[in-house]
């Protein structure tokens, strides 16, 4: 965790600076954003862990893989929400998280600007700008929150009416998205969190932060989290989380 705190720290370093001076903007293959800020700060995240763990492996956003294979595994975005962070609004965050032995152990989610840091070790309990949270005792959806995020795959196909089934159900939908939402779950603020797109660099540390704050995070399957993840279905309990994939029945044939 020491190590994860003083990656965030070099990391925010970086940001604060591009955030302040400005920096271009370039298009990677994917038809995503990158800037000099996203490939800096994850360099300074690399070289903090390198110095002290040479021998984990390293899955970055920006610098790709390393020593994949290796017991000990960190996963980077070093800047979660590149888009945000070049039109200047402060929902962006940098997301370390540790793997050992594909099991999720540690997460960091950092927000420089917005002015949040949440973390969490497996075992040890989730904490936001070092105060310890904890979900909220919610159990029905007539009660629940939902936040949904990127939704653009489900959009598009024929099961964009089951997820109406659960919005019709919750007590109340908004969008929150990236980290946010993911740090109001956590803390009691709200109930669940659905996305259809995403990246396992995205949500590798919020998970390990939800889970130590007593919720359910899998992909929309129920499965558990591995590399190839893609989705996201976060519930601040078991009973909510059922009830959530209930409404999606597509889901359970996947």
């Amino acid at each position: 965790m020491a190590t994860a705190q003083a990656a965030a720290d070099a990391a925010e370093k970086v940001i604060r600076h591009y955030y302040e001076a400005g920096v271009e903007i370039e298009i990677k293959p994917d038809a995503t954003p990158v800037t000099r800020a996203d490939v800096e700060s994850e360099e300074a995240i690399r070289a903090v862990i390198r110095e002290r763990f040479p021998d984990h492996g390293f899955y970055g956003e920006e610098t790709g893989q390393s020593d994949i294979d290796a017991d000990y595994v960190w996963l980077i975005d070093p800047i979660d929400g590149t888009k945000s962070f070049v039109r200047r609004y402060p929902l962006f965050s940098t997301q370390i998280a540790l793997m050992h032995r594909g099991d999720l152990v540690l997460g960091v989610s950092n927000a420089p600007l917005f002015g949040q840091r949440a973390w969490a070790e497996k075992g040890q309990g989730a904490f936001l700008n070092g105060r310890r949270i904890q979900v909220a005792p919610t159990t029905t959806l007539e009660e629940a929150t939902l936040s949904t995020g990127n939704l653009k795959t489900l959009a598009l196909s024929p099961c964009w009416a089951d997820l109406g089934a659960l919005v019709a159900q919750v007590n109340r939908v908004r969008g929150y998205g990236d980290f946010y939402h993911y740090h109001l779950l956590a803390s009691g603020s709200i109930d669940l969190v659905l996305e259809s797109d995403v990246n396992i660099l995205d949500i590798a540390a919020l998970a390990v932060i939800v889970r130590e704050a007593g919720g359910v995070f899998t992909d929309l399957a129920g499965q558990a989290l591995n590399l190839g993840t893609r989705d996201a279905l976060a519930a601040a309990n078991q009973g909510l989380h059922d009830a959530a994939r209930a409404c999606l029945p597509w889901s359970h044939a996947r």
